[in-house]
């Protein structure tokens, strides 16, 4: 029987995965305990929800670099309406998730309807978007105490919160949309060959910019998490998430040159990030030698990727 090529990528992946865990958990005391599993998992949810935004955009060629600014500004919506300006918590939520939208739909119009490089613009947004955090909080963390920390505190009959619960929820919707629905199939078909779609009949417009939205709805809602984690809204959160984002996309084999990508086999390259990350903490690694070592295996993957793409 022919094993499919994308269980075969999920299967190496988390060959790898399974491999690090191995590793660190031979060579460190306290790694191979639930609590640390669960620490992890607790850690990433706004890594993943942006990681799948990012793998939506890449797959039509495009980048986003403002979701870390992007994430930033919509947790300190947030705060602003619980706590300089209180609102009811839901309206407060919806305003953050939709500033998000807004965020990433401005990056999606500007860059299609102007035939603008997405680097560009999202690299303006980046910009932008941390000015406005700034001014929405006054340069100053917004305290935002126990008001959301149930999202992401364990769940008393699990140990994971409900914000990772939400996440993997997501990386599964967004594995069936883009594997399973027209939508899906064509961006893939957008990102491989966008001038053959375009000439039998497809106006690809709508789906170059509903995938900087969904980016952009993922960010809002990575910066609702982002708040509850920290149980404040920091106006220099998030800095460099971008990279972490696009290297889990690139890990999980999705293409920077479009028209190829696998939410599932993103979700995977966020846990190998987090997962070396939290080893190599435990091993006493110094921060300098972390980036190094996680920037090292960023590249590995990159070049075994792509030579692997010109053997298949």
């Amino acid at each position: 029987m022919t094993i499919p090529p994308m269980l075969k990528q999920h299967a190496g992946l988390a060959s790898v995965l399974g491999l690090i865990f191995i590793i660190f958990s031979t060579t460190t005391e306290h790694f191979f305990q639930i609590s640390t599993f669960a620490s992890i998992a607790n850690q990433i949810p706004d890594l993943i929800l942006v990681s799948v935004g990012m793998t939506f955009v890449l797959i039509l060629k495009g980048i986003d670099l403002s979701v870390g600014s992007v994430l930033a500004l919509s947790s300190a919506v947030l705060g602003y309406f619980l706590v300089v300006h209180p609102l009811p918590l839901n309206f407060a939520v919806s305003l953050s998730i939709f500033t998000g939208i807004l965020c990433g739909s401005a990056n999606g119009l500007i860059s299609i309807k102007a035939k603008i490089p997405s680097f560009i613009v999202t690299l303006g947004m980046l910009e932008v978007a941390r000015g406005i955090t700034k001014l929405v909080t006054n340069s100053q963390t917004i305290y935002i105490g126990t008001k959301i920390e149930f999202i992401s505190s364990p769940h008393p009959a699990l140990p994971f919160s409900p914000a990772f619960i939400i996440a993997v929820t997501v990386v599964l919707i967004g594995q069936l949309v883009l594997s399973r629905t027209t939508f899906g199939r064509y961006c893939i078909a957008i990102g491989t060959n966008e001038e053959a779609v375009r000439l039998s009949g497809i106006n690809v417009i709508p789906y170059q910019i509903s995938t900087f939205l969904i980016c952009g709805l993922m960010c809002g809602t990575a910066g609702v998490f982002h708040a509850s984690k920290l149980a404040s809204a920091d106006p220099n959160a998030a800095f460099g998430l971008e990279l972490s984002a696009i290297a889990a996309c690139v890990i999980g084999g999705t293409s920077l040159m479009g028209g190829r990508g696998n939410i599932i086999s993103t979700f995977i390259g966020v846990l190998i990030i987090a997962t070396l990350q939290t080893g190599l903490a435990q091993m006493g690694v110094s921060d300098p030698l972390k980036q190094l070592i996680t920037g090292a295996v960023i590249i590995t993957a990159v070049v075994t990727d792509s030579v692997r793409q010109r053997w298949v």
